[in-house]
């Protein structure tokens, strides 16, 4: 009995670390994906950061791209890049699959199987996108960004540790 109890604990605990997250594109049903990173946008004024996750579907996989805006009209749109660390890039078609709530818009990119297995082997280094919307006085900022895979603003020259998400190991385990 003392022996069963810590060994069931062990195993609850170890269960729900590899919990696996989800992503649900307009009431699809839920596909396995990433976790939610938080990419570093130091030109977005509004909160210098972008949400970036990943999910793999039948066809390939989905670009989760989630930034806060200032108001309800600005959208991401238009085409969007994924720089990998080994200087390719992913060409992302926009396909205007897009929701806004709760001050945040998010939008949708599809990567076909080939793009997938790039992503599988090699890093995410940053993401090109636009936000459009109208740009009157104290609106929300809009133009060309990039979101760096990085995993704090500062760090100082004698710290030693990774400073990136692993990103492609976690799409190799999807």
């Amino acid at each position: 009995m003392n022996l069963k109890f810590p060994l069931f604990v062990l195993l609850l605990i170890s269960t729900l670390s590899n919990a696996q997250q989800t992503m649900i594109v307009n009431g699809s049903k839920p596909f396995s994906a990433t976790q939610n990173y938080t990419f570093i946008c130091e030109k977005y004024a509004y909160t210098g950061e972008v949400g970036v996750q990943i999910a793999k579907t039948d066809k390939g996989g989905i670009l989760k791209l989630t930034i806060a805006t200032a108001n309800d009209k600005a959208r991401i749109a238009g085409g969007v890049y994924v720089d990998l660390a080994n200087a390719d890039v992913i060409a992302c078609t926009d396909k205007n699959v897009k929701e806004s709530a709760d001050g945040k818009t998010t939008s949708y990119y599809y990567f076909t199987p080939a793009e997938m297995n790039k992503l599988k082997n090699t890093d995410i280094k940053g993401i090109r996108f636009i936000i459009t919307g109208n740009s009157n006085t104290f609106g929300n900022q809009t133009g060309y960004f990039t979101a760096v895979n990085k995993m704090s603003y500062f760090s100082t020259a004698f710290d030693q540790s990774k400073k990136t998400f692993n990103t492609a190991k976690e799409i190799s385990i999807l």
